[in-house]
This record gives C-alpha cells, sequence and structure tokens, in this order.
C-alpha cells in the first residue's frame, strides 16, 4: 500500500510538472504570435505610411501641373482642353517665375507658341480632303494637341504674288473676333508653298443642311438658325466689321445645331465716316439692288439684304432671286418688291445702269403669299 502510495504521488506530481511545462510552452507560443502579429502591423504601417506619402506627392506634382497648366493657358490664351508638351513644362518649371513676374511680350509668347506645337504642320493630321477652290483647298484634320477635329485651309502661295489679300484680311480680322456664333481661327502655319489657316471643325454648312432635310426644316429650325445669324453679324456690325459675303455656304452648323459665321475673305473693317468700297461683293443672288447698281458707299444694310435671303431660302427651301445675271438679278427683284422710283428711291431715275436696264413698272408683292406655309405660323 505504501508503495503504490508512493507511485501515486510521483505520478500527481509529473502530471503537475507537465501541465506546468505545457502552460509555458503555450504561454511562449503566445507571446511569440503577439509579437510576430505586432511585427508583421509594424511593417503593414511603415508599408502604408511610405504608399501614403509616395501618393501624396505624386498628389502634389500632378496638382502642380494642372496648376501650372492652368496658369499658362490663361497666360497665352490657350484653349482649356489642350495637353501641353512634357518637356515644355519642364522648361516652364525654370522660366516659370520670370514668365509670371512680368507682362508677357509678343515674341516671348510667339516663342511659347511654336514650342507648345502652334504653328507647326506636323502638329496636324490630314484625314480627308473637303473642297477645293482657286486659291486654297479645306481638309478635315486632328490636332495632336488636343485630339479634336480642325479644318485645314491650305493657301497655295506664288512667288510673284504672294499670300492672296483675302486670306491676309481673313486672318487680321478673325485674331479679333472672338464669339460663339463665329468660327474659331485656332493656328496659322506659314511655309514657303502655303498659307495653312487651322479652324474648329463643323459638320456642315446651312446649304448641305438643306439639301440633307430635302430643302424643307421645320420652323423652330428656321428660328434657332436665324437668331444665331443675326447674333453673331450684330458682333461683327458692333465692332465695325462687314461681312460682305453671307451666303448659305458660308453659314456652318455643327451636331449641336450651333450655326457659326465663317469665309471672312471679302469683310471689310468699316471705318467712320464710311469710304468708298468694291462693289464686286457679296454672291449674286444675294447681293442688293444698290449695290447690282454699281454703288460703292454702303454700310450694314449689305449684310442685312443677305440676312432676308437666308430666312427666305430656310423658310420655303429655295432662293429668293436666283438670277444668273447682274440684270436679270434686278428684275427678279423689281418683280417682288415693286419697281423703284424717286419717290421710294431717291436719285435712282438718274442711274445709268437703271435706265439702261428700263424695267417695267412692277407694284410690290407681298411676301406672305411666296410663303403659305408660313402664314399662320407664329415666328
Amino acid at each position: 500500500k505504501e508503495m503504490n502510495k508512493s507511485k501515486l504521488r510521483v505520478r500527481l506530481r509529473n502530471r503537475k510538472i507537465c501541465t506546468e511545462v505545457n502552460t509555458c510552452l503555450y504561454l511562449l507560443l503566445f507571446t511569440l504570435v503577439c509579437l510576430g502579429f505586432s511585427v508583421l502591423c509594424l511593417v503593414l504601417i511603415f508599408v502604408l505610411v511610405i504608399v501614403c506619402l509616395f501618393y501624396s506627392v505624386n498628389c502634389h506634382v500632378v496638382c502642380l501641373f494642372v496648376y501650372v497648366d492652368q496658369d499658362i493657358n490663361k497666360r497665352l490664351s490657350l484653349p482649356a482642353d489642350i495637353r501641353l508638351p512634357e518637356d515644355y513644362l519642364e522648361k516652364f518649371n525654370v522660366i516659370g517665375p520670370a514668365l509670371f513676374d512680368q507682362p508677357i511680350s509678343r515674341r516671348l509668347r510667339r516663342v511659347s507658341l511654336s514650342e507648345i506645337g502652334f504653328g507647326k504642320l506636323e502638329t496636324y493630321i490630314k484625314l480627308d480632303k473637303l473642297g477645293e477652290g482657286t486659291y486654297a483647298t479645306v481638309y478635315k484634320g486632328r490636332s495632336k494637341l488636343t485630339e479634336n477635329l480642325v479644318a485645314l485651309k491650305e493657301i497655295r502661295l506664288e512667288h510673284e504674288e504672294g499670300a492672296p489679300c483675302t486670306a491676309i484680311r481673313e486672318v487680321s480680322l478673325l485674331k479679333d473676333l472672338k464669339h460663339a456664333n463665329i468660327v474659331t481661327l485656332h493656328d496659322i502655319i506659314h511655309t514657303q508653298k502655303s498659307l495653312t489657316l487651322v479652324f474648329e471643325y463643323l459638320d456642315k454648312d446651312l446649304k448641305q443642311y438643306l439639301d440633307d432635310y430635302g430643302n424643307v426644316i421645320h420652323v423652330h429650325n428656321v428660328k434657332l438658325f436665324l437668331f444665331q445669324l443675326l447674333r453673331g453679324l450684330c458682333y461683327c456690325h458692333r465692332r465695325k466689321v462687314l461681312h460682305r459675303d453671307l451666303k448659305p455656304q458660308n453659314l456652318l452648323i455643327n451636331e449641336r445645331g450651333e450655326l457659326k459665321l465663317a469665309d471672312f475673305g471679302l469683310a471689310r473693317a468699316k471705318s467712320i465716316p464710311t469710304k468708298t468700297y468694291s462693289n464686286e461683293v457679296v454672291t449674286l443672288w444675294y447681293r442688293p439692288p444698290d449695290i447690282l447698281l454699281g454703288s460703292t458707299d454702303y454700310s450694314t444694310h449689305i449684310d442685312m439684304w443677305g440676312v432676308g435671303c437666308i430666312f427666305y431660302e430656310m423658310s420655303t427651301g429655295r432662293p429668293l432671286f436666283p438670277g444668273s445675271t447682274v440684270e436679270e438679278e434686278l428684275h427678279f427683284i423689281f418683280k417682288l418688291l415693286g419697281t423703284p422710283t424717286e419717290q421710294s428711291w431717291p436719285g435712282v431715275t438718274s442711274n445709268s445702269e437703271f435706265v439702261a436696264f428700263n424695267y417695267p413698272q412692277y407694284r410690290a408683292e407681298r411676301l406672305g403669299n411666296h410663303t403659305p406655309r408660313y402664314l399662320n405660323a407664329p415666328l
């Protein structure tokens, strides 16, 4: 019995020791696990701190570049969607403070625009040929700076004659005419063989628009186009600029229905008092009768007559006075509006051309009789 009790005590003591050892091992293992987890957490926290610092620096750099982009665009009057080359931005970090501390000179602005890519043919990609005239060819293109579509008007230069006066006139006027209803001149590229004008691209002109809809467009669209035409023309006249060549082919329309005046090759800056101008202006169908009779002293009415003819053409789908000669054009005008007399038009009977044509005495007709679709339409 004593021996069994002794064995039992030894077993209990051994079991107690084993229990204590196991407890210590578990505590040690738990401590190691906690320590490892803590180290892992510290490593993760360190990594997160590094990542956050990296992204914060990048965001600061990006914000700085965006801020620099906006400042450059504002200082150089660039489009908001232009993408400035990285090499130019890097250079700007050096010359930037000097550029902002003083007014930008014409030379510095010209150099900056050239470094960005303006004034270079390689900045634009030709896509399709849109049309060709006596002096110029128009292409559809794309700008590498903005990825937007543009219209490239390529004017051929003759060695003896140089650039046509119409191109010089168009450039000088459009540089100062900035309006939502006037086509925007983006860039000018001058080489030995050509002068390329880069315009904003619009899908079609008013003539093509009328043809696409079978010469019948809704009254609502007629009013929208007429309003935009008058608004753009009002802007020109307030700045003493006469367009002098209004016709559907020179009114461009984009996919959003925005109408813009284009082709300022015959436009002139009107002086006060009025100077003597040429009467070889405006396409025959849209030329007012006093210009047809040889007058060279005119004002804004030369454009307003064209507006009325275009309004009629939008309303009816056909031109108002489709004459093939000056005599026939005047005949159409007098037949509809009445032959002028000395009372209605002082001095007309002494005009040699008017006397030579010897027109019959027509009485004025009511315009509403020629536009039955719009007699009852609210305008």
